[in-house]
């Protein structure tokens, strides 16, 4: 398979150097050049198919020939070595719990999936690649333990101070040996800014192999398409009608979901579920992209005002805005309504869930106001713990801790301030 650029004014590359790469020469992210849908017997049978089969079948056209099935197979073994339930909160709504990894968020899938192909091109390398990502809360956490002590590769993680939980903070600050935390005065818009000015800083990729560990890689967007078909797997014999809200931030999770569909996964429909940094629901509205300064919510990791990854959707959809709309609907919710909804999740029905999987839950609900015969699950992407001054002052009931959390506990926070993309230079040159 071949990648790319969505700026055009690239080469098209391999799988692997659009890996080790991350972004194109021309700021583009890259593209797979085809999506082959997978034949019909394929969802058909997929009952009798383990989560690693199903991987294993979706992935395999956007790596090959590049990765060797057998190691693919292993790959994906490892990537996938933790549950995915799909929990049913009524007749018309479950969630897909997606925190049972070992930093209980979401992105530890595409985080190992990464991990493990960035290895196995870096084996035979005696350069070192250097990770550099930026993160709104989850993906530091899920990229430093994705690829600690991974031979030949340093990860660089940048992360807005004062805006990320304690725990998230904990998680990618307390690892040590080839992690390292700069913790930036800014929002993730300044961190995402600068990670991308970096890629393109000659001076530095002449002295250093960079690549990103953000949803703009293609290795960490493209293994989130598991878990869209995982849910289908545990929910098509008993619903015909299945949509997907998915919290959105930088709408690689989203994306992921559009590409399932468009390997044959018989999705009807997505719901972009934002809070108050609403471009794409503004969009849908006007037709008009107009990114925005982030702002700061209790659902932190969707702080973002210019999501990289919504060039993909409007790619998939050939960027025809009809189409679009046809496939996606967006809706964005206030800190008080998320509050009230994870409020009502648990008065209702027993159910603790984080601030980002409550605004899926209101996307959810406001879907089947015009569309009743459908059955939605909104994502629970990161365990409620990672959030536990939001969560326990809402739902007043202590949360126990568990032991991928507790771990991180009391150790030592190691983290270097920087103010803007110089301080950022200088770091990655002194390293």
């Amino acid at each position: 398979m071949n990648y790319y650029s969505l700026n055009h004014k690239a080469p098209n590359t391999s799988f692997k150097d659009a890996v080790v790469k991350g972004i194109a020469p021309d700021k583009g992210l890259y593209f797979p050049e085809t999506v082959t849908p997978l034949p019909k017997s394929f969802f058909e049978n997929i009952d009798n198919l383990s989560h690693s089969e199903i991987a294993f079948e979706a992935i395999k056209q956007f790596v090959s020939p590049e990765i060797p099935e057998e190691i693919l197979k292993t790959i994906v073994e490892e990537t996938l070595s933790f549950d995915f339930p799909v929990v049913k909160l009524n007749e018309n709504i479950s969630t897909l719990e997606l925190f049972h990894g070992p930093t209980m968020a979401f992105k530890d899938v595409g985080a190992r999936f990464m991990a493990r192909c960035l290895g196995y091109f870096n084996q035979n390398n005696d350069k070192e690649v250097t990770v550099l990502v930026a993160t709104s809360g989850d993906t530091g956490g899920a990229v430093a333990n994705g690829f600690l002590g991974v031979k030949g590769v340093n990860v660089v993680i940048l992360y807005p101070s004062g805006k990320v939980s304690d725990i998230q903070e904990m998680q990618l600050t307390t690892l040590g040996q080839n992690i390292k935390a700069l913790e930036v005065n800014g929002t993730f818009d300044d961190c995402q800014a600068m990670v991308k000015t970096a890629f393109l800083d000659e001076e530095l990729t002449n002295q250093m192999q960079l690549t990103s560990a953000n949803s703009i890689n293609v290795a960490r967007w493209l293994p989130q398409l598991f878990y869209f078909m995982f849910a289908y797997k545990q929910l098509h014999k008993q619903h015909k009608n299945i949509v997907f809200s998915v919290p959105s931030g930088n709408f690689g999770n989203i994306c992921a979901g559009m590409m399932a569909q468009q390997l044959g996964l018989p999705i009807k429909h997505f719901v972009a579920s934002n809070n108050a940094n609403n471009v794409v629901t503004r969009y849908l509205i006007s037709q008009l992209y107009e990114p925005k300064p982030s702002v700061q919510t209790i659902s932190n990791a969707m702080d973002v005002g210019a999501p990289s990854n919504f060039v993909r959707i409007q790619e998939i959809y050939k960027n025809n805005f009809d189409v679009l709309k046809t496939n996606l609907t967006s809706f964005s919710y206030s800190d008080d309504e998320t509050k009230k909804a994870m409020l009502e999740m648990h008065a209702n029905y027993n159910y603790v869930a984080d601030p980002h999987g409550a605004v899926g839950y209101l996307g959810c609900k406001e879907y089947l106001k015009e569309n009743p015969n459908a059955h939605c699950v909104f994502l629970e992407t990161a365990h409620p713990t990672k959030f536990l001054d939001v969560v326990e002052e809402v739902v007043k009931v202590k949360q126990p801790l568990p032991s991928q959390i507790q771990s991180v506990m009391g150790k030592e926070k190691v983290s270097i301030i920087i103010s803007n993309y110089n301080d950022l230079k200088a770091f990655l040159l002194k390293k």
